[in-house]
Parts: C-alpha cells; sequence; structure tokens
C-alpha cells in the first residue's frame, strides 16, 4: 500500500470532520476518494500532506510511518488541493522554471513536464490567459516536477468544462500507465471517477462508507436502463413476465436492472414487437445519494 490510514481522526472544536478513517491506497492504482462537499474529503487530504496536524491516528505513506519520515515521505509527494499556485503574470514556463529553482530540479524537468501535460505550444503564453484547463494542466505539472511517486489531487476537475474534465483524465491515466504514479483523486463526481479509477473509497461524515475495486462498487450498485414508452405499467408487466427484473416503475419512465448492451438491444427489440412505443432508452447511473443508500443496505464486504 503507498498510502495506509489507520483510526486516522480529526475535530474542529466539538465536530467531527474525520472518523475512524482507514484508508488503503494500492501502488499504481488511481484511487478515487469520492463524497458530497463537506464529507471530509479535503481535510483527510491535509492530514496526509501534514497541512493539517494528526490528532488521532497513525498515517504510513510508501510504507513509513509519516509522524517520523514526514521530509523523506514528502518529497516523494505531488499535490494539487483546490486551486493551483500559479502566477498569472509569468508564463506556463517561467512558472514551472521558477519551481524548478525552488526545489532544485534541473532545468530540463520543465519542457519535459510541459510536454507531458500537452501545454509545450501555450509555454510562452502568460498564465492569466490560460483556459480553466490548462490552469489545472500546469498545476499537476507543478507537481510532478520533482518526479514524484504519488500524486494527490483535490476536486481537479472542479469548475472545467467538458474538454478539461476530458483532458485531465486521460493525463492521470497516463501518468499510472505510462510513468508508474499512483494517483489519490478526491471528488463528488461519481461518474467522472468510475472512467478512470481502479480503486475507490467512498466517504460520508467523515466516515468510510465502501473501499475496494472499482468492479466490487459496480457489483452493489448496478446500473440500469431508463425506458420511457406509451404504456410503462404495461411494458414494465412484459419485461417482468420476460424475465427481466424492473427496478421500478414511474409515470415517466421505468428502470430496468442492466445487464449488457446486448441485453439492453433486446428490450427494445421485445416491446417494439409487442406493439408498445419506445420514447427513450438509455443506461443510467446512480448518483452518489442513492449509491450511499445501497451501499448502506449491502452486507459488508
Amino acid at each position: 500500500m503507498v498510502i495506509e490510514t489507520n483510526n486516522l481522526t480529526f475535530n474542529f472544536g466539538n465536530q467531527t470532520v474525520v472518523k475512524s478513517l482507514s484508508l488503503q491506497v494500492p501502488a499504481g492504482s488511481i484511487y478515487g476518494f469520492l463524497g458530497p462537499n463537506g464529507a471530509g474529503k479535503t481535510t483527510t487530504i491535509k492530514l496526509l500532506l501534514n497541512l493539517l496536524q494528526t490528532q488521532q491516528g497513525d498515517i504510513k505513506i510508501f510504507g513509513m510511518d509519516f509522524a517520523h519520515n514526514r521530509r523523506d515521505i514528502l518529497s516523494q509527494v505531488g499535490s494539487l488541493i483546490e486551486q493551483p499556485a500559479i502566477y498569472g503574470h509569468l508564463t506556463g514556463r517561467e512558472n514551472l522554471i521558477n519551481r524548478a529553482l525552488l526545489l532544485q530540479v534541473p532545468e530540463g524537468r520543465v519542457d519535459e513536464m510541459l510536454a507531458l501535460v500537452k501545454l509545450t505550444h501555450a509555454a510562452a503564453k502568460k498564465a492569466s490567459n490560460y483556459s480553466l484547463g490548462m490552469k489545472q494542466r500546469l498545476g499537476i505539472a507543478l507537481a510532478l516536477l520533482s518526479d514524484p511517486k504519488l500524486l494527490m489531487l483535490d476536486e481537479p476537475t472542479n469548475g472545467l468544462d467538458p474538454n478539461g474534465i476530458i483532458e485531465i483524465r486521460e493525463l492521470l491515466v497516463r501518468l499510472v500507465r505510462d510513468h508508474g504514479k499512483t494517483v489519490f483523486i478526491s471528488s463528488h463526481l461519481l461518474a467522472e471517477i468510475e472512467k478512470m479509477a481502479t480503486h475507490v473509497g467512498i466517504i460520508n461524515f467523515g466516515e468510510m462508507l465502501f473501499q475496494g475495486p472499482i468492479k466490487d462498487l459496480q457489483s452493489i450498485s448496478q446500473p440500469m436502463v431508463q425506458i420511457e414508452t406509451d404504456n410503462n405499467v404495461d411494458a414494465a408487466n412484459l419485461l417482468t413476465r420476460s424475465g427481466y427484473k424492473v427496478i421500478d416503475v414511474k409515470d415517466e419512465c421505468l428502470n430496468v436492472a442492466f445487464e449488457s448492451k446486448q441485453s439492453t438491444a433486446k428490450i427494445n427489440t421485445l416491446l417494439n414487437q409487442n406493439g408498445y412505443e419506445v420514447y427513450s432508452i438509455h443506461k443510467v447511473q446512480k448518483d452518489l445519494e442513492n449509491l450511499f443508500l445501497d451501499i448502506t443496505k449491502a452486507p459488508a464486504k
């Protein structure tokens, strides 16, 4: 494990923000740390980076006890907390050169990082003129400048347009696949994390609700096929008689457990052959709120 915590607890006054948290982040993983705003994600990351002092519990990073090996550990960790710390009046390259001088990193790393995050074409442009996505990529380049083993990112896709989100996602996948990094990324967007994470931890009110490989999460909360027809109640009865698992029926649609793309096509064909007009049929993923409900009802893993 690259990150391990045991009974990690943190209070702001009388409020417990992180409660007996036990993280297990495997080497070479993209670990999605999920939870709604205010769940304790940022506080946890600040504890892992020593930006907040540990009150209770233990932290191990790279197998080393954090309390006794803080400098050695932090020298191998890159981070981006909330907004990237960049100078708007400097160019992208100048921002990286400035950080390289502070970290005593060879200046040759600057062009490597610009190429890695695909900002070579904008290296001479002032950072204040960068798009949000470009600023986030520059922030990640700054975090990677010292070639850390572990990258910790707090909500790096916040405020980004769809193109910016895709850029960040592809970059993180490349970092793990091609450069052997481990990425710990917090988010409140389940659908986005599902597209890149290998492992997930779900936190709410400071408490871990689920932790494990992404496939285990998908087995707890199976996606659904949402169908809108001219008669949802009768269509649901037909599907039930035909062996499909109907989850619920509403005035505007009915939901069936998703099995595969092929199964969805068969459902569409079955409804059409029996005279139902299908206005829409598509796969939907449960949001975090419903996922929390599923997890609390699911047997413990």
